[in-house]
């Protein structure tokens, strides 16, 4: 397990650092298998700390049975986005801070970029006083690896660079909230000339990993306070991406336009879908070192969003 949760870290660290070299898929498969509950890397420099602390959200999937608020009745429900997420820190309506997400008390410090960019969220606002806006950065459906390209985007040096990248903001909350309900607080920072998460169509142009329920009403959502890591207000249902097993035949090693070298599994074949699969990606020689995968052993595969074969974990006998 601690060689798995070393693997882990350093591919937490990579992909905060904008250089990932594990799928999402994989990641949260690892993750869930050890119950790995890092969820950022801290950087070495430019790091502040979150005027309000971003909190994660509990994962609901169809099979874990009775969803966690299903005692309540006014639930809004929104796309989860698949991007990097981050904190605005607004005061007397001038926008005076933006940090990445990081471990969620400390991020690293990007508010030259959203300086840079006037286009992804309002320099100033209407609502005086001391508030946070938190949101996701996130890139088309269209840009390959979308989600790495949203994050690698918010640790570029050149900021010549980072204003021709196609990434967009929307909001998705507000602390303190301003109005009775979530809804309301959403229609109150589009009206301060943010996107926000409702705006229209966005599980099509732009990738989503699940859908998330809230309580609508902030106090009650309020009252019922926080875990170490998530709200008890809110959770994020997601689909269990299924995974089919089959015997690992041999290992290849495949080099990349860049040079990069990568191991690559020859399975027997098997049906994912209406799709026959003999090789998948085993990701580096990390991702096999830390599963104990070895010649031989039945292991899981998937179609990383829906396309790319990939090695999830060994299946023990």
């Amino acid at each position: 397990m601690n060689k798995i949760k070393q693997y882990l870290d350093q591919a937490s660290a990579a992909y905060y650092a904008g250089k990932p070299f594990l799928t999402d898929n994989a990641f949260d498969r690892l993750a869930d298998s050890i119950g790995y509950n890092e969820v950022g890397a801290k950087q070495h420099e430019n790091i502040k700390k979150h005027y309000h602390r971003m909190y994660s959200l509990q994962k609901h999937y169809e099979d874990d049975g009775v969803a966690p608020l299903a005692e309540y009745k006014n639930l809004t429900m929104t796309p989860k986005l698949d991007g990097a997420a981050v904190s605005l820190l607004y005061v007397d309506g001038n926008l005076v801070q933006v940090l990445t997400r990081g471990d969620g008390i400390e991020g690293t410090d990007i508010t030259d970029k959203f300086i840079a960019r006037k286009d992804l969220a309002p320099l100033h606002t209407d609502r005086s006083g001391v508030f946070q806006v938190i949101g996701e950065v996130v890139a088309p459906k269209n840009v390959p690896n979308s989600r790495n390209y949203a994050a690698g985007s918010l640790n570029l040096k050149d900021l010549e660079e980072f204003k021709t990248r196609a990434i967009s903001f929307y909001a998705y909350g507000v602390y303190p909230s301003e109005c009775d309900t979530f809804d309301q607080d959403m229609y109150c920072l589009r009206e301060y000339g943010f996107e926000t998460i409702y705006a229209p169509d966005l599980h099509n142009i732009y990738p989503c990993d699940g859908v998330v329920f809230r309580i609508n009403d902030n106090i009650e959502f309020a009252s019922l306070g926080f875990t170490s890591k998530h709200p008890r207000g809110a959770y994020a249902k997601k689909d269990r991406q299924e995974a089919v097993e089959t015997e690992l035949l041999a290992v290849e090693w495949q080099v990349g336009k860049s040079g990069k070298v990568t191991p690559v599994a020859i399975l027997k074949p098997v049906m994912i879908g209406d799709k026959e699969v003999s090789r998948a990606t085993l990701n580096n020689q990390g991702f096999i070192e830390a599963l104990g995968i070895c010649i031989g052993d039945t292991v899981a595969i998937a179609l990383a969003g829906m396309i790319i074969p990939q090695v999830l974990h060994k299946v023990d006998a």
